[in-house]
């Protein structure tokens, strides 16, 4: 009996559009993997929501797929993922790329132990220096184009709560990037240490722009478990 090869599910992060995701597409394509990006309502042109409408999205998505599937969840998407993938028997993986992993009732800001915000409202600023903080081992002309390509991101998802946690039923993968300047590599561990096994990779927060086709690898390795 042929074992169907699952497909991914690729999440982007806060302020990234599923444009992100392509040259690792190209990557996973070559190596004879479907994939799927999501377009997450709290981010892009004209957001709306918060936490649920996020992981609706990635629920559907997954949904869509009618057959195995990996999850992969980059940065803030970690926590509509956790939610999103909950309860869905063809999840047959969940991997976190350098990514939140909250429990039932956390949130972003629980996760970095700070206090709820008076007021999640309006749109969340990306840092002064995207370049640095998110490509810094980027090749140049490809970060430029991910720079440019940032949309708005919604503030009201960092703060909702977790209500399902996946990773407590689904086998859960963890990618530390090593040389992060976005989510501390601290704040990584720590945090990778609620998945069954933990894996590195020496890049900055983006490895799917600086080094796609070891990550491409990295997770074929993690899908045939």
């Amino acid at each position: 009996m042929t074992v169907q090869r699952p497909a991914f599910v690729l999440v982007p992060g806060a302020w990234h559009l599923p444009s992100t995701w392509d040259l690792l597409r190209g990557e996973l394509d070559a190596l004879d993997y479907a994939s799927r990006a999501v377009k997450l309502p709290t981010t892009g042109p004209d957001p709306r929501g918060g936490l649920r409408e996020d992981a609706e999205a990635i629920r559907a998505a997954i949904e869509a797929i009618g057959g195995p599937v990996v999850v992969v969840a980059h940065s803030y998407a970690g926590i509509p993922a956790t939610e999103g993938a909950a309860g869905l028997p063809d999840v047959r993986r969940l991997v976190y790329l350098a990514a939140y992993v909250p429990d039932v009732d956390e949130s972003m800001y629980t996760l970095h132990g700070a206090p709820a915000p008076d007021s999640a409202e309006g749109l969340f600023p990306i840092g002064s220096d995207p370049r640095a903080q998110l490509y810094a081992d980027v090749p140049e002309p490809v970060a430029d184009l991910a720079v440019s390509r940032l949309v708005d991101q919604l503030h009201q998802p960092f703060a909702d709560r977790v209500t399902r946690a996946a990773w407590h039923t689904v086998p859960s993968a963890y990618i530390v990037t090593e040389q992060d300047a976005s989510l501390p590599v601290e704040l990584q561990e720590q945090m990778a240490s609620r998945a069954k096994t933990t894996y590195r990779i020496p890049t900055s927060h983006s490895p799917f722009l600086s080094r796609p086709a070891e990550l491409a690898a990295l997770l074929d390795e993690i899908a045939k478990g």
